[in-house]
């Protein structure tokens, strides 16, 4: 430990959920070995900087940020990690300035940071084994990391992988098959969290409704998280085809785990479905959302949806477009098709068997999208306009001499602002208070007041 005494780390993380949760892993092992946490603007020995692959702008992101850290941070080691440095190793390894290159398995093992930063490596260093070469999924639990100073909200890695196998996706290559933590050290972990101080865990994974351990699923490991002690579960995520009875019905009884599901559609087209190798239609998930709606209180449910899939006529968006308007949405996410080297899509576009939608039309279809996207999300919030709701709180920022602007969320995930003194930080950061919602404002969040 002592060798690592004086070391300093930093970090950096895009893309999702589960790419948070591993990123503070990674940071709370180095730290137990004796690292020194940091920011980047305070400077590190070694920063680390945890990519996406999910679309090709995801991949332009990762490389301007990386690029972007090696110019302002030139004495800093650069160890990249993530899907994209499991799937494009050779073009990350072209950034002048990247001292390593780990892939899915090899970023937990803590000796390849080590010999970074010691500089006992040929630079670049590239591992990247196969993602299904191990036996265990590493505990991607959150603790007090670099790129947060609240501990509002901590993210809980329960599963990885996914056997789905959709048209379109390069997750299997870059994480590999389904498999599961086991519900014991879930358990645990979420028992360490809530010791620390957070108040809401949120459980992620790459699919987690299809979280498994022997003999065990996603409602079994959900009630034992029940009897932690902490004030809010949310489930990020997740399939539709998991969001049955029995999930409703636990959901619905539960005084911890929130109303609120993200349950991606990507196309309300029965025939862009199918082309997408789905495994619902629109009948299904119409069903599936309006049951959890009817049946827990303030639901909110918000989606995914790709315009632009090649092959999609103009009929078949349009029936996306009506689709959602029909569905009892409380936000979506729209996304331009980006179609991701070596998956089937690829495949069939290359054997012309999928056409490419025109570029300008995508623009048309994805702009028709974001704001039907507006109108769902304001239509929504205006209803709480009036009301009060519990509110947890995170850190605040100034906004004017002696004010500050405090945010938070509502179970049901609704962002939440606050104007009060900046005397009272205390009493509202990382506490979870009643307040009146007054307005909702053009960016969309709603304006309240603290009740006493």
């Amino acid at each position: 430990m002592n060798d690592h005494i004086h070391k300093r780390v930093a970090a950096v993380t895009l893309g999702c959920k589960l790419n948070y949760a591993e990123t503070s892993s990674i940071l709370d092992d180095l730290c137990q070995q004796g690292w020194e946490l940091r920011s980047i603007d305070e400077g590190a020995d070694l920063i680390i900087v945890h990519t996406c692959a999910v679309t090709k702008k995801a991949e332009k992101k990762s490389r301007q940020k990386i690029r972007g850290i090696i110019r302002t941070n030139p004495a800093s080691r650069i160890a990249v990690i993530g899907c994209y440095a499991q799937l494009k190793p050779e073009v990350l390894a072209s950034i002048e300035g990247v001292d390593a290159i780990l892939g899915t398995n090899d970023k937990f093992k803590i000796q390849s940071y080590d010999d970074i930063s010691a500089g006992r490596i040929a630079s670049p260093l590239v591992k990247v084994s196969p993602p299904d070469t191990f036996e265990e999924v590493y505990p991607g639990y959150s603790l007090p990391a670099a790129e947060s100073s609240d501990r509002t909200r901590a993210f809980l890695k329960i599963q990885d992988g996914c056997d789905y196998g959709c048209a379109y996706c390069t997750i299997p290559m870059a994480r590999g098959g389904s498999r599961s933590l086991p519900m014991a050290q879930i358990v645990e972990r979420a028992r360490t969290l809530a010791s620390s101080g957070y108040r809401e865990i949120v459980l992620t994974g790459v699919n987690i409704g299809d979280y498994r351990y022997e003999g065990t699923g996603l409602c079994d490991l959900l009630l034992k998280l029940e009897h932690v002690n902490i004030s809010r579960i949310r489930i990020s995520s997740i399939e539709p085809d998991f969001i049955d009875d029995d999930l409703i019905s636990l959901v619905a009884g539960s005084e911890k785990i929130v109303p609120h599901f993200h349950i991606p559609l990507q196309s309300g087209s029965d025939t862009v479905l199918k082309a997408m190798r789905r495994r619902y239609d629109t009948e299904m998930y119409f069903s599936r959302v309006k049951n959890a709606v009817d049946r827990i209180a303030d639901c909110a449910i918000g989606t995914d949806v790709i315009v632009g899939y090649p092959g999609e006529a103009e009929a078949d968006f349009l029936k996306m477009y009506h689709f959602l308007e029909e569905l009892p949405l409380a936000y979506f996410h729209v996304f331009s098709c980006s179609v991701r080297p070596d998956t089937p899509l690829a495949r069939q576009i290359a054997n012309h068997e999928r056409t490419p939608v025109e570029s300008g039309e995508i623009a048309r279809r994805y702009a028709a999208l974001i704001e039907l996207g507006r109108q769902k999300e304001y239509q929504f919030k205006k209803r709480y306009i009036g009301k009060e709701c519990m509110v947890l709180f995170e850190a605040s920022r100034p906004v004017k001499k002696g004010v500050a602007q405090y945010s938070g969320y509502t179970p049901n995930y609704l962002r939440v602002l606050v104007e009060t003194d900046q005397t009272v930080e205390q009493t509202l950061s990382g506490n979870e208070l009643r307040v009146l919602i007054e307005s909702l404002g053009d960016d969309l969040n709603l304006n309240g007041r603290v009740l006493s």
